[in-house]
């Protein structure tokens, strides 16, 4: 028998914005913005449609009212269900796992995003500058490129300027470039046809089409291979894609934000990037500055990563954490408090606690294993340890383990390298 259960959040009153996280295949991810409603089923007509043959055509709705929003089974063939639990209708807390099928979903409220209130606004001139234009760049069509450290916020960037932009209630599509094979970075931007290839049992939709009407975030674009950014390039210009495997070329309707952390000028003096792709995606820049640029802001970003994870730095502790250079920049800071919440948990954290918390060692340019070289070795078994727990938990799913563990996709790659993780063992 179908039970109803109520899920309620004391945070739900004042939200009116909610966003659904798709997982997808490594290296994308969908995000889709809720205003008032949303259906969800495998049938074209419903505003979000899901390739699951366990997903019935109607399957459930999530609609706002003055209290939250509230999820409803719409009588679907296997039933809808919040962090494991049946449910007819329920209201949806930040972060709750949907479930339908063979499909799990996230929903998140959009004012606990990453820090996003502290990130978007500035006391440094140069990038308060930058910041001001955001409303009129979203509001445009042309690409944008975003040029910055890892960790400076890129992604957060395409999401707000999707967010702005006229194209707010169609998805956001995201694609890391450097996350794919050759082989799977086709399919994932364009799609393929069923048996284009050898694990091409059915058709499947691109990054292109899964955006359309909406905005596609190519991150690490410069790690695209060199053999791809022609079709890239064709796409761009002639609006229009070929799915791998069909002889038939179908219309685009997409607005392009691409972002990378290198130099994409040299890439192109050493051939490794096509000129003409760099100027195509270079319409408009975004350059958002390193952490050691905007000191300005360091206490705002602080505090502000302080309340979410809970916990209270002494102010001699603050002012030594400021000195930092901070070369993982927010990213970094942010890893810096969740380890002192792990290890100190409600215990006020002091400038003596410091040396554990913080890397003190130079990280080459490009290491994804300099990281977990420079932890003690205490904390490197207990990072590990729970990266581990987490894959259990999540059968070895590590877009959802890296969500579990508040850590950036990038970042759970590395470190799952740096531990030599085999997680096909999770499956």
């Amino acid at each position: 028998m179908l039970q109803t259960k109520t899920f309620r959040s004391d945070n739900n009153d004042n939200q009116s914005v909610g966003y659904l996280y798709l997982p997808k295949r490594s290296g994308s991810n969908e995000v889709i913005e809720i205003n008032e409603y949303i259906t969800i089923g495998r049938d074209p007509h419903c505003l979000l449609e899901l390739e699951d043959p366990f997903v019935s055509s109607r399957h459930a709705r999530i609609e706002r009212n003055q209290k939250g929003f509230i999820l409803r089974d719409m009588r679907s063939r296997n039933g809808t269900f919040i962090n494991g639990a049946k449910v007819a209708e329920a209201f949806l807390a930040d972060r709750d796992m949907i479930t339908l099928g063979n499909t799990q979903i996230q929903f998140r409220f959009q004012t606990e995003d990453d820090d996003q209130e502290a990130f978007l606004q500035s006391q440094n001139p140069a990038w308060q500058a930058q910041l001001s234009r955001f409303p009129s760049v979203a509001e445009s069509e042309m690409p944008v490129l975003i040029l910055g450290e890892s960790g400076t916020g890129k992604e957060l960037i395409a999401r707000t300027l999707h967010r702005l932009s006229s194209r707010k209630h169609a998805p956001l599509v995201s694609v890391n470039c450097s996350a794919l094979g050759d082989s799977l970075v086709e399919s994932e931007l364009f799609g393929h046809r069923k048996g284009s290839f050898t694990d091409a049992t059915h058709d499947r939709k691109g990054a292109f089409e899964s955006a359309r009407g909406g905005t596609l975030f190519l991150d690490e674009i410069g790690d695209l291979p060199l053999n791809l950014q022609p079709k890239l390039l064709r796409a761009l210009e002639n609006q229009e894609i070929r799915p791998v495997g069909s002889d038939v070329s179908v219309k685009t309707d997409v607005r392009i934000v691409a972002a990378t952390h290198q130099n994409l000028q040299q890439k192109v003096i050493d051939g490794d990037f096509r000129e003409d792709l760099y100027f195509r995606l270079n319409v408009v820049k975004v350059t958002p500055p390193p952490l050691r640029h905007r000191t300005e802001d360091f206490e705002t970003l602080f505090y502000q990563l302080c309340r979410e994870y809970k916990i209270s730095f002494s102010q001699y502790a603050i002012l030594a954490l400021k000195k930092q250079d901070w070369r993982g920049n927010i990213r970094e800071l942010k890893n810096c408090i969740a380890r002192a919440k792990a290890l100190f948990g409600t215990k006020r954290v002091t400038e003596d606690d410091l040396p554990t918390l913080l890397d003190t060692q130079p990280v080459s340019a490009g290491s994804s294993t300099a990281h977990s070289s420079t932890l003690p070795g205490s904390l490197k078994a207990m990072e590990k340890q729970m990266i581990i727990d987490s894959l259990k938990r999540n059968r070895g799913n590590q877009r959802r383990s890296a969500l579990d563990l508040g850590m950036p996709k990038s970042t759970f790659h590395d470190r799952v390298k740096a531990y030599s993780i085999d997680t096909k063992q999770f499956h």
